[in-house]
């Protein structure tokens, strides 16, 4: 399968992060967003050109900053010499737009996005242009230096389809990572697949079937984070379309046109984890989260026909 060969590709430069790798490929397949939340310096940027690369995607990125404003992001109509107006693109007029550290320009400027994210469309002084097909966003955000960030409010963070952490590499990764650096050209990304078939491959999977058991299961588990005694904010209904919609992708990337239980549970945590908010300084802390959504995820019975 074309996925496959996108995802060998991708290894070649974010080696020993096959998991977080292959879920980002699902999220691209759903035509899903991405934030990656993590320290510095662990490939979070370079496992976007990555993927750009490897699927001959046009990229561009924004390093976040305060003084970053809308207009870059959307774009900005301008007289000419002639005296025509004439629209400067921002950068989210391409297919796969990285967001640096997302979490460090205003909230104005982060809200510029929301329609772009969730329309697919780009609107400048009135005027309103669709985006390039297919359109993807990966945000990047430290959660570990509070100094100079703005928080992203509820209504952003929901319109990314997963959150991943990668984490940092264990030893042996870390040695092939500075080995592979002695012989870049060996270990070069190259382009495997095309626009074009990237956008079949998104058809292919939305055509992936669901069975109703399936979409009561996954209804039942997030319907479970709105009513559970420690979660303050439970999942959103998009969470469900979320994780439906990964769970497809799940299915395609082996090979079935259906969905079982197993692809449901398979992103059930990227789906979910920042999509629930809990009370005070406990909604920081990742484990407590993960903790509850296991007992969600324990306590509601799989569909028996699939036992």
């Amino acid at each position: 399968m074309q996925t496959d060969h996108i995802i060998k590709e991708v290894n070649k430069v974010i080696i020993g992060k096959q998991d977080q790798v292959e879920k980002i490929m699902m999220a691209i397949l759903a035509k899903g967003h991405v934030l990656l939340e993590d320290m510095p310096g662990v490939g979070k940027t370079t496992l976007a050109k990555a993927f750009s690369q490897a699927m001959g995607l046009e990229n561009k990125r924004i390093q976040f900053t305060p003084d970053v404003l809308p207009s870059d992001i959307v774009g900005f109509n301008a007289f000419d010499n002639k005296g025509n107006i004439v629209l400067h693109q921002g950068a989210a007029f391409t297919n796969l737009f990285l967001a640096d550290e997302i979490n460090r320009t205003s909230s104005r400027t982060q809200s510029a996005l929301l329609e772009v994210m969730e329309e697919n469309q780009i609107t400048v002084d009135g005027v309103t242009y669709p985006v390039s097909e297919p359109f993807l966003v990966i945000a990047t955000q430290n959660p570990f230096g509070s100094a100079g960030t703005q928080l992203l409010p509820e209504s952003q963070i929901d319109r990314f389809m997963i959150t991943l952490s990668l984490g940092y590499p264990d030893n042996d990764s870390e040695i092939e990572m500075l080995k592979r650096k002695q012989h870049p050209s060996e270990y070069e990304v190259k382009n495997v697949c095309t626009k074009e078939y990237l956008i079949q491959m998104q058809n292919e999977t939305e055509q992936v079937f669901v069975h109703d058991d399936i979409m009561k299961y996954a209804v039942s588990l997030v319907h479970a984070t709105r009513v559970h005694e420690s979660i303050t904010l439970g999942a959103s209904p998009r969470g469900v379309l979320c994780l439906i919609n990964m769970a497809k992708a799940c299915a395609y990337m082996n090979h079935r046109n259906y969905v079982i239980p197993e692809d449901v549970k398979h992103n059930y945590f990227e789906v979910l984890m920042h999509r629930i908010q809990l009370e005070g300084k406990m909604n920081r802390d990742l484990e407590i989260k993960r903790k509850l959504l296991m007992e969600i995820l324990n306590s509601v019975k799989e569909p028996a026909l699939y036992k």
